[in-house]
């Protein structure tokens, strides 16, 4: 794992969008894999001036996303399908249709057997973007005995609901469940780039650099098997 510790949020940002930017001019058909939450959206905001600015473009890219709670409708301001629409799809050049994004109406797993189809024919990704939760968990692979291989439909533990209920009027609203890819698919990237930024993350952040054994209360530690991982942290999450 390289680990690039930045000064703040903004540097942390635009030295993981440059990694990005840089294999897009390589590889102008890269294939993305995108994460949600406050972590990311300055890279996107990064890459949506790069796109702006002719340096880069997204006309031949596609990308996957890592999850989405279950029931709730792609309208829905607190859906991760508006999310990416409103900080990033909406604003760059990507085809119609190049965007996929899991989506689960009810509890059933036949949702998830439909996106581990989809993630078959995508293929192999050329950068997977994460974030880390503050109990080590990466997209909704939550702490616990075992993790998933594929994508599933898992139960949200009551930090993340907590963590998440900050984008929700009340607690209450928070969906309970959400469809995600599995340990399996997050790591059929070439480049995994995983994001930390806050206080809140250092402690997540220490377990990941600082263990030596790898635990499924930590799944994001799987990361230090993968060959190549940035992990962009800034110096809050990074020294507490």
């Amino acid at each position: 794992m390289k680990v690039i510790v930045c000064k703040d949020y903004d540097d942390m940002s635009k030295k993981a969008a440059d990694l990005v930017i840089n294999n897009i001019k390589y590889k102008p058909q890269i294939k993305l894999g995108l994460a949600t939450g406050s972590s990311p959206i300055g890279v996107y905001e990064n890459l949506v001036k790069a796109n702006d600015e002719g340096e880069i473009s997204f006309r031949y890219a596609k990308s996957v996303n890592l999850d989405e709670y279950v029931g709730i409708d792609p309208d829905n301001e607190q859906s991760y399908n508006y999310f990416m629409r409103k900080n990033f799809f909406d604003h760059v050049s990507f085809n119609e249709g190049a965007n996929i994004i899991p989506k689960a109406s009810e509890v059933d797993e036949k949702y998830a057997k439909e996106y581990d189809k989809i993630l078959d024919e995508f293929g192999q990704r050329d950068i997977q973007i994460l974030g880390i939760g503050e109990n080590g968990h990466i997209a909704f692979n939550e702490p616990a005995d075992k993790l998933n291989k594929r994508t599933s439909i898992v139960k949200l533990t009551d930090s993340t609901i907590e963590a998440n209920s900050r984008f929700f009027e009340n607690e209450a609203d928070v969906p309970r469940y959400a469809i995600s890819m599995g340990m399996a698919d997050i790591f059929n990237a070439k480049t995994i780039i995983l994001l930390a930024n806050g206080k809140k993350k250092h402690e997540a952040v220490k377990r990941l650099l600082e263990d030596e054994k790898i635990s499924t209360d930590l799944p994001a530690g799987f990361l230090s098997l993968h060959p190549n991982v940035y992990i962009y942290v800034d110096e809050e999450a990074y020294r507490g």
